[in-house]
């Protein structure tokens, strides 16, 4: 049975699934689970998928309908075997679930901005009209947050501490005092690009109130966007930073490590990627593995229903870079630049 967004639901093999129905009506909308690392992101899609067609099938279904057979017997009291037609009430096997089958047998779900299988954290999904405001979140160019741990000291050919390693270098010159400079022009250059990218135009005041309230946007698609990057522990060789980006991949956010430990004269790999916000939606909202469940998915769809309306809403208005994309495709799609830094004089041109 398949289930599509903004279609009628899905009629049920069996009159008496009105709990299943029931049940797939609250399922419309957004919900936010946590991808752990090592999980790929189709894996936990197709997961929640088959729990939530596990908990609609679960109902419980009606008694079978019955039906009048004239079955031939023998004739009560007669000591001759003579047969009769006796009407009798027998049940209906056609839609008995070992015939038929499960009511449901599919969901269309969709992802939101993906996290490859070594990242962890926030990871939005979409059920049935809810997939439409998957769309509505990718055109509002909202900002994520990721923690980002690195680890001085060495370059790997894929930016992670596992691996290959290419070079081995000493940091102990690095201090936080440098590793903060580094970030604010990292920061400095990308705020550049994105008032470039938005086509907003400085000497206005739309683009001065657009700047103070933070709903700057770019209007199409853009190399990955850095709008704030900070410190939040450094103890050599390991650091920790918070970054907050859009039109991001987590490789990208893995090479901007590489990146900043050249920048110190030093090399540097990143250990860990974590989103901890997409958009509206946090860690406190987001579902953990042993919440995959029917009835915890249409809690979280409700509860995040109002919230996600109001933010769409918002953030969807006149003036905030909702074009459509000139080429269909999502923010994982979007090619980045060759360098973090590199922004900068990619800006000024």
């Amino acid at each position: 049975m398949h289930f599509r967004p903004g279609s009628a639901l899905p009629r049920a093999r069996d009159a008496g699934l009105g709990m299943g129905l029931a049940g797939l009506a609250r399922l419309h909308g957004l919900f936010a689970a946590y991808k752990p690392p090592g999980l790929k992101w189709k894996h936990l899609r197709d997961t929640v998928e088959l729990q939530l067609l596990k908990g609609l099938n679960a109902g419980k279904r009606p008694a079978s309908e019955h039906r009048v057979r004239f079955l031939l017997g023998p004739v009560e009291g007669s000591e001759e075997k003579e047969l009769t037609l006796t009407a009798t009430s027998v049940p209906t096997l056609i839609d008995h679930p070992l015939v038929r089958g499960p009511a449901f047998t599919r969901l269309k779900i969709g992802m939101g901005h993906r996290l490859d299988a070594q990242a962890s954290g926030v990871l939005v999904l979409g059920v049935g009209r809810g997939r439409s405001l998957l769309t509505d979140m990718y055109n509002a160019h909202l900002t994520k947050d990721y923690t980002v741990h690195g680890l001085l000291g060495k370059a790997t050919d894929d930016f992670c501490e596992d691996g290959r390693l290419v070079e081995k270098t000493t940091y102990d010159h690095v201090t936080r005092e440098k590793l903060e400079r580094i970030l604010a022009l990292i920061q400095g250059s990308h705020q550049k690009a994105l008032v470039m990218y938005s086509n907003v135009d400085l000497q206005t005041q739309e683009a001065y109130e657009m700047a103070v309230s933070g709903v700057m946007r770019p209007m199409n698609k853009s190399p990955m966007l850095i709008t704030g990057i900070r410190c939040l522990q450094f103890a050599p060789p390991e650091f920790l930073l918070e970054v907050r980006c859009m039109h991001e991949t987590q490789k990208q956010l893995r090479r901007l490590v590489h990146e900043i430990g050249l920048e110190l004269k030093s090399t540097a790999v990143c250990t860990q990627v974590r989103r901890t916000r997409d958009g509206f939606f946090t860690l406190d909202d987001a579902l953990l593995r042993t919440q995959w469940d029917l009835p915890s998915i249409q809690d979280a769809i409700q509860c995040a229903a109002p919230r996600v309306a109001a933010e769409l809403e918002k953030n969807l208005g006149p003036g905030l870079g909702t074009q459509q994309p000139s080429s269909p495709g999502w923010p994982w799609d979007s090619e980045g630049p060759s360098s973090a830094l590199g922004l900068e004089s990619h800006a000024g041109h």
